[in-house]
């Protein structure tokens, strides 16, 4: 038995040959989507770093007040976990639950149900964080509107190169090919300061156009008020949707109507495809 054990790895070994086993880089989450062939699939170096980290604190929890040695052995213990970790905000709950469910190839149902994703649960970039003292928007104001303007992903932001600028129908785009959640390929309209946007690309020419992010930037709260921009840019009067093209908020947000067709265009210029998303974590009331 202690011979198997040997051959297995660590803990940390373990985790990582699974979690390699599902990466899928470059494949179509769309289509593998409208398959069903999503289950045991990581599309992204972002997710897959996520749920290793995440997989790492659950074995290593296992490992000190058990004593387990396989993920096998850890995997009684998951619940009882998840339960340590109710202090932690909403989205980090889900993102635990995902990453054992990848570990595990079980569905979601087998494992504690977390609390609910609602607007009043969610902290992140709301009020001055910890974070926000150390870093200055009015030094680092050419990045800030360059992020209101884009929307872009601290990860594309990253990746971005000067030659990515689209012209078409008389609008400015950003291409995005790198860097995007699930590797999916996109064209960005740029608002607001889209002089500074063309100046800062055609300066990098085929260079990266931000060397460095910041790590302290809240490039969440960023994205958030580009997302605004544009759906309020596309939204129809709401006395002008026919009812059947309007999104009525629940929960916290009861009593707020949207325009689902801004709403599309607005999620999709984000990198996403559902509008429940911009709806709960993006578009905000001003």
């Amino acid at each position: 038995m202690a011979r198997n054990r040997v051959k297995l790895g660590s803990l940390v070994r373990q985790v990582q040959i699974v979690l390699d086993s599902k990466l899928a880089i470059g494949e179509s989450k769309h289509k593998d989507k409208i398959l069903g062939l999503t289950q045991d699939k990581i599309y992204s170096w972002g997710t897959y770093k996520n749920y290793l980290k995440h997989c790492n604190y659950f074995t290593d929890y296992c490992k000190e007040k058990y004593n387990c040695k396989t993920l096998k052995e850890c995997r009684k213990y998951a619940n009882e976990w998840l339960e340590t970790r109710n202090n932690l905000s909403p989205y980090t709950q889900k993102l635990e639950v995902s990453a054992l469910v990848k570990l595990y190839g079980e569905k979601f149902e087998n494992f504690k149900k977390t609390d609910d994703r609602e607007r009043k649960n969610i902290s992140r970039s709301r009020g001055e964080k910890v974070r926000d003292k150390h870093f200055s928007e009015e030094k680092n104001k050419e990045f800030v509107e360059f992020c209101k303007s884009t929307g872009l992903r601290r990860a594309e932001l990253s990746a971005l190169t000067g030659d990515k600028l689209k012209l078409k129908e008389n609008e400015v785009y950003i291409i995005v090919d790198k860097g995007s959640k699930g590797g999916k390929y996109r064209e960005v309209l740029v608002i607001n300061n889209i002089n500074l946007v063309i100046e800062k690309m055609k300066r990098a020419g085929t260079s990266k156009v931000f060397q460095k992010i910041p790590n302290a930037a809240d490039i969440h709260s960023y994205r958030a008020g580009y997302c605004t921009a544009i759906y309020k840019k596309f939204a129809r009067k709401i006395e002008e949707v026919p009812k059947q093209e309007r999104y009525y908020c629940r929960k916290d947000l009861r009593g707020i109507c949207y325009d689902k067709r801004a709403m599309l265009i607005a999620s999709q210029a984000l990198g996403h495809n559902r509008i429940s998303v911009i709806a709960g974590h993006y578009i905000r009331q001003e």
